[in-house]
């Protein structure tokens, strides 16, 4: 996959068009953790007595075929490619051919 945890992404559809966040969190199944991205209300019960129920948001999981890297160098969306030669797990950006 050309999206791991760290990265900072671009999501291009859904109810978060046009926002970045970072990776949490990289799934084999082809979804992904944002950081304050896709926000899903999660109930939680009191653990003691006297204690108060809440609310909490947490990231939900999303597509990954629905993000685009976010190139640190020139800082635009773009795709990943890889350098030829002995190094092929080295990430390119395609549009600055900066490493990632």
């Amino acid at each position: 996959m050309n999206i791991k945890k760290g990265d900072t992404i671009l999501i291009s559809t859904g109810k978060d068009r046009g926002r970045t966040g970072k990776v949490l969190n990289v799934s084999s199944a082809g979804k992904i953790l944002v950081e304050g991205i896709n926000l899903k209300k999660n109930h939680v019960r009191p653990k003691k007595s006297g204690e108060k129920g809440q609310i909490v948001k947490k990231p939900g999981p999303m597509d990954i075929s629905n993000v685009k890297l976010v190139c640190p160098e020139c800082k635009k969306a773009t795709r990943v490619g890889y350098k030829k030669g002995k190094d092929f797990k080295k990430r390119i950006c395609k549009k600055c051919k900066a490493e990632i």
